[in-house]
């Protein structure tokens, strides 16, 4: 006697899983212009790789018989997968069942993806769309009781939430409206990406929000995309879900597996001797001049290897991945469009957590410095610009992965000075039209030299002349003579000094749990 009997009905109730919540469910999400949980891990993990654990999970209904009649599958699908041909963990909330919410869910299965993740030392992508916390009011009559947040036996999905930021990539992706511990779940991570027309983020949706009769906002309003990359809540947003999942195979592309690794060495697809001439005068002789930094980027790094992150957020500061020569690196450029490039509070945050992000997986620090200080002002203050700033001074001299500094052009001040690591060795260039000091000369001349400009009979002349004076002493060529510069570069040998640095750098790379990881 075989076990088909037993065969079949596995092989039912897994039919059943598949049916998600219902045909009329399911329309309902495709004509809201979203995937539905299995179409949307079919799209992000290598054709065929998906190994689901769990799929007949859920409440079932008997008949009189004891025979199975329906069963509403849990609204949490995960399970192993591979994305580039490396395992991964995906665990996603089906939407199509009682909205996302905990109610539908069985805490076991999320539980277990993270988990897994941390305990086989594998990335882990959540595909969130609902609320995934504690249930709705609904869940107070339906068990009885009110939950008790953090209450006996409930802490681990909260543990294992930020517990895997230390250990394993963690990418999120926000496709619907996300709330509750589902935004909690979205920010815990190291990157995260919503879509633009389809979803929102909120800590508590809109009709929440209403009800306290403040605001009428719609979901959008209150959470969109435009809301919660620009406050750096959300790294990136996508006009489809496609692009989401070919930004979380790119994104996972530059890591290892977990930081008992190092990222593989790619190809070597790009020429480690090639020279931009753009680079040579690129930077602009009048100081006040703006020019475009994403550029110079491109240039210096492996063509077409620049994956730029949060460029909403902290917009004085370009952070991003790439590779040198196939080395995967982290790449900070500062941004003259925006505050000239000074540091904002925003940036300071920005400047952390991606520090930080390099410093847990062991990738090299690239950094293309044209600071002019803080910035300065009623709303800096108000922003604890400088207390930020010393926290990211502090990330930036906890950091032991190697540095590469090049100094385009302003370097002044405290947050001047944070251009690498101070108490260890990194390399450090200046181009030729990098200047520096404690303060700019604009403004800073009236306030050292008030007597000698209020006695002049032409103030604008005597201040001209100081200046004049003051800009010959400021010859980055006299400060690298009592060897206060390493060096001072022809910008257009950038990558191949950049190409060096990525070959010192491979050998350096120490894999194992740093002193302290990411946070978000």
């Amino acid at each position: 006697m075989s076990w088909q009997p037993e065969l079949d009905e596995l092989r039912e109730r897994e039919r059943m899983a598949r049916e998600l919540g219902g045909a009329d469910k399911v329309k309902r999400q495709h004509d809201a212009g979203k995937l539905t949980i299995r179409e949307r891990i079919d799209g992000l993990v290598d054709r065929g790789s998906f190994h689901e654990v769990g799929a007949i999970a859920g409440r079932a209904e008997y008949d009189a018989g004891g025979r199975l009649v329906q069963l509403t599958p849990s609204n949490c699908v995960m399970g192993r997968a591979q994305i580039g041909g490396r395992p991964v963990v995906v665990v996603g909330d089906d939407f199509t069942v009682r909205g996302g919410s905990a109610d539908a869910t069985i805490r076991e299965k999320p539980l277990m993806a993270e988990q897994m993740a941390y305990e086989l030392r594998l990335p882990i992508v959540r595909i969130i769309e609902g609320s995934g916390g504690g249930g709705s009011v609904k869940t107070i009559e339906t068990t009885g009781r009110a939950n008790l947040p953090g209450r006996v036996g409930s802490s681990l999905p909260y543990w294992y939430t930020t517990a895997n930021l230390g250990l394993v990539p963690v990418v999120t992706l926000g496709l619907g409206s996300v709330a509750g511990l589902g935004a909690a779940r979205m920010a815990a991570s190291h990157f995260s990406v919503m879509t633009k027309e389809t979803s929102a983020l909120f800590v508590a949706g809109p009709p929440v929000v209403n009800a306290l009769g403040r605001q009428q906002l719609d979901r959008f309003e209150l959470g969109g995309w435009e809301i919660q990359t620009r406050c750096g809540a959300v790294d990136h947003a996508v006009d489809t879900e496609e692009e989401a999942f070919e930004a979380t195979r790119r994104f996972l592309s530059y890591l290892p597996s977990s930081v008992y690794e190092v990222a593989p060495r790619g190809e070597r697809t790009d020429d480690p001797e090639r020279r931009d001439e753009f680079l040579f005068e690129v930077i602009p002789r009048i100081t006040r001049q703006v020019y475009k930094m994403r550029p110079i980027v491109e240039a210096v790094v492996d063509k077409s290897s620049f994956f730029e992150m949060g460029r909403m957020f902290g917009r004085g500061m370009i952070t991003g991945l790439a590779r040198i020569d196939g080395l995967p690196v982290a790449v900070m450029a500062s941004d003259p469009f925006f505050y000239a490039g000074s540091w904002t509070a925003d940036v300071c945050d920005k400047i952390i957590r991606f520090v930080d992000l390099a410093e847990t997986f062991h990738l090299p620090i690239v950094y293309l410095c044209d600071c002019p200080g803080f910035h300065i002002g009623l709303e800096a203050e108000k922003a604890a610009t400088i207390r930020k700033g010393v926290r990211a001074m502090a990330a930036v001299n906890q950091s032991t992965v190697p540095w590469c500094t090049f100094l385009l052009r302003n370097v002044f001040g405290v947050a001047g000075a944070v251009n690498q690591p101070h108490g260890r060795f990194s390399i450090r260039y200046a181009w030729l039209s990098a200047r520096w000091g404690s303060l700019p000369l604009e403004g800073g001349i009236e306030a050292a030299y008030r007597a000698e400009i209020d006695a002049a009979p032409d103030r604008d002349a005597k201040i001209a002349e100081i200046e004049a004076r003051l800009q010959k002493l400021r010859s980055p060529f006299r400060t690298a003579e009592p060897f206060w510069i390493e060096e001072i570069i022809d910008p257009r040998d950038t990558r191949k000094l950049l190409v060096e640095f990525a070959g010192l750098a491979e050998k350096l790379r120490t894999p194992g749990e740093r002193k302290f990881c990411m946070r978000p």
